[in-house]
């Protein structure tokens, strides 16, 4: 374990995280926008992701930065009443799309983290997404193609590390519930 080289691969993908500051600063936008318009950001991911997915849903019904009233936010992969009996009777890849047939109106954002880009579960949950018209939001890494090819919103992070991918997830998500903090009143 070299730690040095670990904070040094940290640094280097956060720096080039500037390429992304108009795709960024684009969704924030929308988000506020959206949750003014009395939508819902559901968060949808795998292992870490969800994680992550929870960790954002929790900033945004609770707090952030600073006190506001609570905004809708979701993580989808908390129930786990809903998780166990839709993987059983329709199969895993299904947790999340079911979900969002029950819960989606047109307007709201589905964010999927999957820092392979490939997870079943999350892709079938962006169908589902668009389906509704919901504004879609994909963060994953550079062998992300499969998820950022079906998103509005692409966050790909340049990076085949799943450690590097999910500390940028993890601090993009932050930027954006502080830009919504700043600017939703």
């Amino acid at each position: 374990m070299d730690i040095a080289r670990s904070l040094q691969e940290h640094i280097d993908v956060m720096q080039q995280l500037h390429r992304l500051i108009p795709t960024i600063e684009q969704l924030a936008e929308r988000m506020v926008a959206s949750l003014k318009n009395g939508a819902t950001i559901f968060w949808m991911g795998n292992g870490g992701s969800a994680s992550d997915a929870q960790h954002m849903a929790a900033e945004l019904v609770g707090r952030f930065s600073k006190d506001r009233q609570a905004l809708p936010s979701i993580a989808l992969n908390t129930d786990t009443s809903i998780l166990t009996s839709v993987a059983n009777d329709f199969g895993y890849e299904h947790i999340f799309a079911r979900q969002l047939e029950a819960l989606c109106r047109p307007g709201d954002i589905v964010v999927g983290l999957s820092t392979s880009g490939n997870s079943p579960n999350v892709l079938a949950g962006m169908e589902v997404a668009r389906q509704k018209n919901a504004i879609t939001v994909g963060f994953t890494g550079q062998m992300g193609a499969t998820l950022a090819s079906k998103v509005e919103y692409p966050i790909v992070i340049p990076s085949t590390d799943t450690a590097r991918i999910q500390e940028a997830h993890s601090f993009i998500g932050h930027m954006l519930c502080e830009w919504i903090d700043k600017t939703y009143l």
